[in-house]
Formats: structure tokens, sequence, C-alpha cells
């Protein structure tokens, strides 16, 4: 990676240009958030790593999209109780 990647990322997610993969799941109902990437290719390139390590907790069923947006903290959000 270059050292420039980090701030562009940074940069285009201000902007809400940067690319996430938004993943539920359920059993346990979670969504996480994973990114940012400057192009949708490097997101699709680095999430079946992410895929895989979220199917190691052993999840019901996992959906997931990609979108082009601006996103912060938290990255990862339990479904409420209520």
């Amino acid at each position: 990676m270059g050292p420039l990647i980090r701030p562009l990322r940074s940069f285009a997610n201000g902007l809400g240009l940067a690319w996430w993969a938004r993943v539920q799941t359920h059993g346990p109902d979670v969504t996480y958030w994973f990114g940012p990437f400057v192009t949708r290719g490097s997101l699709e390139r680095e999430l079946p790593l992410f895929l895989e390590d979220v199917a190691s907790e052993a999840p019901v069923s996992i959906d997931h999209s990609c979108l082009r947006c601006r996103r912060g903290e938290p990255f990862t959000i339990p479904a409420s109780d209520g």
C-alpha cells in the first residue's frame, strides 16, 4: 500500500465517494461496515477475507452490499434489544 492511500481513502470518505461494504448477519443480528476503499474493485478484492472472518463467528446468515457513501464510527452495530 502506498503512503498516500490512507489520506486518499479518508478524503474520498469525507466527500461521500468512498466504497464500503455493509455486511449484515442474522443470528446474531449485527451490521458491520468494511471500508473505506477508493475503488469498488479494491473493495471487492478485499471483501472475501472480511466475509470469511465474519463467517467464522457462525452466524445463521450473512448478506452484504457494496455502497458508495460516507461512513464514520461505529463500524460494528449490534441490533438493539428494544
